[in-house]
């Protein structure tokens, strides 16, 4: 069997910063209430209207993630797209991808599992390279919150965390086992969906028209909006990301002492913190940019991998450690050997 590897990162964040005193001309909030409960200080907001698309973020941190691996994009025979925030209800982003990057036929599968939607994509694209299918694979992870949020005091507990951007990797086939992605682990939790969801547009619940009825007859809508249950989600994040960062170590005959860099999504600073001193790991051996970037759900561990690569704190040899937890509720890790 082979082993896949990551050999090219890249990462996309729009030029346009939005600070917290920016968020509080627009909503009744203020710098501290964010960074207290959050640790947000700024995010990014793609500009209406720019290329700065879901599809777009993404290609261009593909983009950069396939230079520095050394391939051309005609080696790429799989393309992998996570993201909530499609350009279009359907197609998805990946095939979109393909169009763009002028990459020949190949397959393209787009993942909604939210905030552990690339541990999620990094697994599928593993086990297609593991079986000998596919050789070299992108896999992006991309979002673009700012366009549906609910920029009112009513949706500040939500809408202030999140952010726009991209992240991208290659996966390609090795036949060093002793290096590579060691081991993915996937859970999921249904009976809380609807604590952290955005019920509409559902084809199972309120579609489109259903939206427009009600607008005309003057009644209010926020189904279209994002809602979390802040406290239960938290509380259920720090549970299952111990648990399964402990998963992937104990499968590998590793123990908490043996990670060199954790890649946490970045939900909440808070979180983060609590996992680290849980885990007794010191600043250098976490990752975090939220404060930057706020949360970018499919493309937080993406963006967040690539900074830690390109600051030189994952080095050759380095037990790194990538979990997330999320909407549905899913949530997961992988172990990679650097």
């Amino acid at each position: 069997m082979y082993t896949s590897r990551i050999i090219g990162l890249g990462h996309y964040v729009p030029d346009n910063v939005v600070t917290n005193d920016d968020l509080s001309k627009l909503i009744e909030t203020n710098d501290e209430w964010i960074q207290e409960r959050t640790g947000i200080q700024e995010r990014r907001y793609a500009i209406k209207g720019t290329e700065d698309t879901t599809s777009g973020m993404g290609i261009k941190a593909a983009k950069v993630a396939i230079e520095r691996s050394g391939i051309h994009k005609d080696d790429i025979d799989f393309i992998i797209f996570a993201t909530l925030s499609p350009d279009y209800y359907f197609p998805g982003p990946g095939v979109i991808v393909q169009k763009e990057l002028d990459i020949k036929t190949v397959g393209a599968l787009d993942v909604r599992n939210q905030c552990s939607g690339f541990v999620y994509a990094i697994s599928v694209a593993d086990q297609f390279i593991k079986t000998g299918m596919y050789k070299n694979i992108l896999v992006i992870g991309s979002e673009l919150h700012s366009h549906g949020l609910d920029m009112t005091t009513r949706g500040r507990g939500v809408s202030v965390i999140f952010g726009d951007g991209a992240g991208a990797a290659i996966l390609s086939r090795s036949e060093d086992n002793s290096r590579g992605i060691l081991s993915t682990h996937l859970h999921s939790q249904g009976e809380h969906a609807e604590e952290l969801v955005l019920t509409a547009p559902g084809m199972g619940t309120r579609w489109v028209n259903d939206i427009l009825e009600d607008h005309e007859n003057g009644v209010e809508d926020t189904s279209y909006f994002p809602h979390m249950n802040g406290q239960f989600v938290f509380k259920n994040a720090v549970v299952r990301f111990s648990e399964v960062i402990m998963e992937g170590l104990s499968q590998n005959g590793l123990k908490k002492e043996d990670i060199d860099m954790l890649i946490p999504h970045q939900a909440n600073l808070r979180i983060s913190q609590f996992i680290q001193r849980k885990f007794g790991l010191s600043d250098d051996q976490v990752y975090n940019n939220i404060m930057r970037y706020g949360n970018t759900t499919a493309a937080s561990i993406p963006i967040a991998l690539t900074e830690a690569w390109e600051e030189g704190k994952v080095k050759e040899g380095d037990t790194v450690v990538l979990a997330a937890f999320g909407s549905g509720f899913t949530w997961g890790s992988v172990i990679i050997k650097w």
